[in-house]
């Protein structure tokens, strides 16, 4: 791989179906889809337990993989980078090394596709220029108000805005198209080396000239005609990307990632996959058509659900939530982790809690706790997508045959971890330093809740006036909006309250209204907190 190839690898890394969180045993894998207005929640249950949650803004802004057409702000020769405009109301950030070595190649195309000089998004005649310098310095490549393609490799993090690479890369179920290069590549994942030479054969066989392939583990044993259908996918992207560079002005996004759904199905689905619950009718036709493009045998283990619950209620997502985005988080021994996050970096702290040793002596109990306390640590990482430096003060071991076998347990746990990481062995004092790959902000629930008397305010109001509260709420909507088929949605306890008995308080609403209103539990709502929703299920003002 060329120069330059150690962040292309990383990306693919990052991107990689290969690595997927779900080793081929024989396992119980679940994928629960949530929406609602404004957001669409994916969590992943492996035998019932919750492994990763994506949650995705469908008014996303910046997303990892979109490739924008950007205007250079200003070159930083003192840190050999520059500062782009992609949109963002703080300038994107561009390294020399992430150019890429085909940097002139990628900036003549854009400047030729924007002006209407290039008239085809194959390269099958372009002349490749050569390489850029890999030590170079970023002045002599880029100049201030310079239009360039580039492509997000980090989301907005904090106060920094996107981290960008020139380097433009599309990902599929089984390959990366890599333009400008003619280099297969293949993951380091793919042992065998018969089936090695099978992949890297056929990929040359089909390729186009001019586009660089790095294929992925999902290829191992797929025939050639799912390898083709990808690799025209990828072309088919390209090819959009290259019709909406036409006349374009930067900043503008010629490319978008796929939707945060597909890209979990891309990457993650494989035949251990038992089922796919959505909430919504429309969404779970859109995964259905998916799917029939990448796995059309999985097209059947799609499900509407209907359920009155919410659909994370319903399959003991939202528990698990509440139990693993907090600051303590238990584990199953009575041993706890606390999680703190700095500006720096994220401190796990290790205790044992009401852990009992039994007959066991004090260093193997500790070692049984530790070893425990990693393998949820590791699903822990990947569920909060925490990433940068990580500390981990475990229990104090003695024995540096211990220390090892802790050290070894940490890393199988994280073995299937996508994220690019690096875990060191246990310092002197017991800590566990590791560096995991962050490409987008941590995911943030706030799981605690404020008094239900109080509201957090520290001033107590009577609490059998939320009935009174609610009933206004819905005559004024009923009666002077002239709303219906609206939806309460309120904690479980008032959920009971308000339909159980008869005649049930919903029950009254009816006879006095003659308007029926439909009174859903959400365990993830406040004991005194509720909304109105109208039959869309945007929540009304009140």
């Amino acid at each position: 791989m060329p120069w330059g190839g150690e962040q292309q690898g990383e990306r693919a890394s990052a991107r990689d179906a290969s690595c997927c969180l779900i080793p081929s045993q024989s396992v119980s894998v679940d994928l629960i889809i949530r929406a609602s207005a404004g957001e669409v929640a994916i969590a992943l249950q492996r035998d019932k337990l919750l492994m990763e949650l994506h949650r995705e803004r469908t008014d996303k802004g910046f997303t990892v993989g979109d490739i924008y057409l950007a205007k250079v702000r200003k070159v930083a020769p003192g840190l050999n980078a520059a500062f782009v405009d992609v949109g963002h109301e703080k300038d994107a950030f561009l390294h020399y090394f992430d150019l890429g070595p085909q940097f002139r190649n990628a900036f003549k195309f854009a400047k030729g596709a924007v002006n209407g000089s290039v008239k085809s998004s194959l390269l099958e005649d372009w002349k490749l220029d050569g390489d850029i310098e890999k030590g170079g310095k970023i002045a002599d490549a880029l100049s201030a108000s310079q239009s360039i393609l580039v492509q997000i490799a980090k989301e907005p993090i904090s106060t920094k805005g996107p981290r960008l690479t020139a380097e433009v890369t599309l990902a599929g179920r089984y390959m990366v198209l890599v333009p400008f290069i003619n280099k297969v590549s293949i993951s380091t994942r793919i042992k065998d080396s018969a089936e090695r030479d099978r992949l890297k054969r056929a990929l040359q066989s089909i390729k186009p000239d001019n586009f660089g392939v790095i294929i992925r583990t999902n290829a191992e044993n797929k025939k050639v005609a799912d390898l083709d259908a990808d690799l025209k996918a990828l072309i088919a992207r390209w090819d959009v990307c290259f019709r909406n560079l036409r006349n374009a002005l930067p900043p503008k996004r010629v490319l978008g990632e796929i939707d945060r759904t597909s890209a979990v199905l891309r990457d993650l689905l494989n035949k251990d996959f038992n089922s796919i619950h959505v909430d919504d009718e429309l969404l779970a036709e859109e995964v259905r058509q998916y799917l029939g493009k990448i796995a059309p045998d999985k097209v059947g283990i799609v499900k509407h659900y209907r359920g009155k619950q919410d659909i994370f209620d319903s399959f003991g997502v939202n528990k698990q939530i509440k139990q693993a985005f907090g600051k303590q988080v238990m584990l199953s021994s009575g041993a706890y982790l606390i999680i703190e996050r700095t500006e720096a970096m994220h401190v796990i702290d290790v205790n044992s809690g009401s852990r009992k040793g039994g007959q066991k002596d004090q260093e193997q109990n500790a070692l049984e706790i530790n070893i425990e306390a990693a393998q949820e640590i590791a699903r822990l990482l990947r569920l909060r997508d925490m990433g940068g430096i990580i500390a981990v003060d475990f229990i104090d071991l003695y024995s540096a045959e211990n220390r090892r076998a802790l050290h070894k347990a940490f890393k199988e746990a994280m073995a299937d971890d996508k994220a690019k990481h690096n875990i060191l062995p246990p310092s002197r004092f017991g800590v566990i330093e590791l560096t995991r790959q962050r490409v987008r902000p941590a995911t943030e629930i706030d799981t605690s809740e404020s008094c239900p008397t109080c509201g957090g305010s520290g001033e107590v109001s009577a609490p059998v006036l939320i009935i009174d509260e609610i009933e206004n709420a819905l005559n004024y909507l009923l009666v002077e909006k002239e709303e219906n088929g609206l939806t309460l949605a309120v904690h479980p306890f008032i959920h009971a309250y308000l339909t159980k008995g008869w005649p049930s308080i919903r029950m009254k609403w009816w006879m006095r209204w003659r308007q029926w209103v439909k009174v859903e539990a959400q365990g993830a709502r406040r004991y005194l907190d509720y909304a109105i929703l109208d039959k869309e299920g945007k929540e009304l003002p009140i």
